[in-house]
């Protein structure tokens, strides 16, 4: 039994940042500027999440040539359209300058010989505006701001998840915790932001660590929040699948931009069939289906996948531009300097999310967010470097806005809220199912039918999966997977907004692909707008009514 004294483990401040990747951190430097702050980290400061493992770049027009109206067209277009423009013109327009505020902190970006910072480009767009650091870019922001937050008094809560907002009427008024050993606790705050990352853990090949399992999507669904396009994941064109200890694992973009060309077992350099102007450099989710075509159709590899060839480019430039890349794949004994790598798509991205305003605002009173767990900045498909951009833009929206809130006076019986999860954690005690079994068949459903392709049919399989799963208690052994039962939890109902998007949205859109709908229309002129779903309904804008 869980138990719980009056009083115990309760912190109050002035904002709460949940979650301490790229955006959180950005997020709780704003904050702590307005008032006491607390960065609750579900790993350690810094350690989890997708920044640190980011290895492409952050995009900033910083060419005199370039623009940031070409920044937002190009934004627009990868997006499918549906991204909110209000939301994609701040991301251009502010990017250049959240760069420069890195690099004023210690950030060490490749630079061109007269000192300028080196840009390489990414697929779907016109110029290079990609700044990287070789191909370790997010570690390198990443070490850049915990530098900067141990300069702070920002108050560091490691090793502790929020397992559901703390609320106070309608308004969000802070967090109930659980640590890793299984004491519940409280944390007020008179706002709260949510940087909680993506969620492509329930696929069951994905590049997200460990963390990336939706639980900000979850939470803010339970208490009422709205969220849009969730059906709109990205699967990465290029994740390793071979040998096989490194399936799934993350591909740089960077290698096609740095000249690496895609071949099947053929020898064929494919994406001439599919978009021959941009070749490699097209956008994420053409890339990723054409490559999901090329195997589908038998010109795969042996081990289900094609070859990313880097072959051509001297040992000098790979060692220099691509060193993880190198380092990644000698690991596994393969030499990318005299051998081409095997690649196929992976679950990379969540496009959709928490529905905000420019000023992170979500439809929760005293609730912020910013990164991937938003939706409208990337609309059906984010462009590579887009996302460590978002991070810092929206970060410092998110923090400054937070920190900007009235103190508010809590009315909440926190003891009695408490007492309600302490319940809840008993009932996973006495559960009946492993998580680890659950997290099994989920995963292979949403691989299986809410993947690159989807059909009305295998979608309302996986639906009907997921339910059956949700109908089941996971099992914690130990107060030590308390937070691993409400983990699953939450992944099944971010699978379940998934699915439900996906059968809403009866078009192809971004990485959004029902091959059983044939359509007249293009991306520019779809008659749908955003998918909505809510505690109170869900829905699909209807752009014509609309009108």
């Amino acid at each position: 039994m869980v138990n719980i004294m009056p009083g115990d483990h309760v912190t109050d401040c002035h904002v709460l940042v949940i979650g301490s990747g790229g955006a959180g951190c950005r997020a709780a430097l704003e904050a702590s500027r307005y008032g006491e702050t607390v960065l609750l980290s579900r790993t350690l400061t810094g350690k989890g999440g997708c920044t640190i493992m980011a290895e492409g770049g952050y995009n900033a027009v910083l060419n005199e040539e370039d623009s940031t109206t070409l920044h937002f067209e190009d934004t627009m277009r990868g997006g499918g359209y549906l991204n909110d423009p209000a939301l994609a013109k701040v991301l251009v327009t502010e990017s250049p300058d959240r760069f420069r505020d890195l690099t004023a902190w210690g950030s060490v970006f490749d630079v061109e010989h007269d000192c300028v910072p080196a840009q390489r480009p990414f697929g779907g767009q016109r110029f290079c505006r990609t700044c990287y650091a070789g191909d370790r870019s997010g570690h390198e922001m990443i070490q850049t701001l915990t530098e900067q937050i141990r300069n702070t008094d920002i108050r560091q809560v490691q090793e502790t998840s929020a397992i559901d907002f703390l609320m106070d009427g309608k308004r969000v008024a802070g967090a109930i915790t659980l640590d890793r050993d299984g004491h519940l606790g409280a944390i007020t705050a008179d706002a709260t932001v949510v940087a909680t990352g993506g969620a492509t853990r329930c696929y069951d090949i994905s590049t997200n660590c460990a963390a990336g399992t939706g639980d900000g999507f979850a939470l803010g669904y339970r208490a009422g929040a709205t969220l849009i396009d969730m059906e709109m994941v990205q699967f990465h064109p290029t994740g390793a699948v071979y040998p096989p200890d490194s399936r799934g694992r993350l591909i740089t973009e960077a290698v096609r931009g740095e000249g690496g060309v895609l071949k099947n077992s053929l020898g064929e350099r494919f994406m001439e069939r599919y978009d021959p102007e941009r070749m490699e450099l097209s956008t994420r989710d053409v890339v990723a289906r054409s490559i999901a075509t090329e195997i589908l159709e038998g010109r795969g590899t042996e081990h289900g996948g094609v070859y990313l060839d880097v072959t051509h480019l001297s040992a000098e430039e790979i060692e220099r531009r691509l060193p993880i890349m190198l380092d990644q794949f000698l690991h596994f004994g393969v030499d990318i300097r005299i051998q081409p790598m095997e690649v196929a798509p992976t679950a990379h991205h969540l496009m959709g999310g928490l529905k905000i305003t420019p000023d992170t605002a979500t439809t929760l009173p005293g609730l912020f967010a910013c990164g991937e767990v938003t939706g409208g900045v990337h609309g059906a498909n984010r462009l590579g470097g887009n996302a460590l951009a978002d991070t810092q833009v929206f970060g410092k929206r998110a923090g400054e806005a937070a920190g900007k809130s009235p103190k508010i006076s809590l009315s909440v019986d926190v003891d009695a809220v408490l007492a309600i999860e302490a319940a809840r954690c008993d009932a996973y005690c006495n559960g009946t199912t492993p998580p680890h079994e659950i997290l099994r068949d989920l995963t292979r459903v949403m691989w299986d039918h809410a993947g690159i392709f989807r059909t009305k049919t295998g979608l309302q399989e996986a639906e009907a999966t997921v339910s059956r799963l949700q109908m089941l208690i996971p099992k914690a052994a130990n107060r030590r997977m308390l937070n691993e039962c409400c983990t699953v939890t939450n992944m099944l109902t971010v699978a379940r907004l998934i699915i439900q998007g996906a059968l809403l949205r009866e078009e192809s859109r971004g990485a959004h692909v029902r091959t059983d709908i044939t359509q007249s229309w293009t991306a520019e002129n779809s008659p749908f707008g955003h998918t909505v779903q809510s505690l109170f309904g869900t829905t699909i804008e209807d752009r014509r009514r609309d009108a």
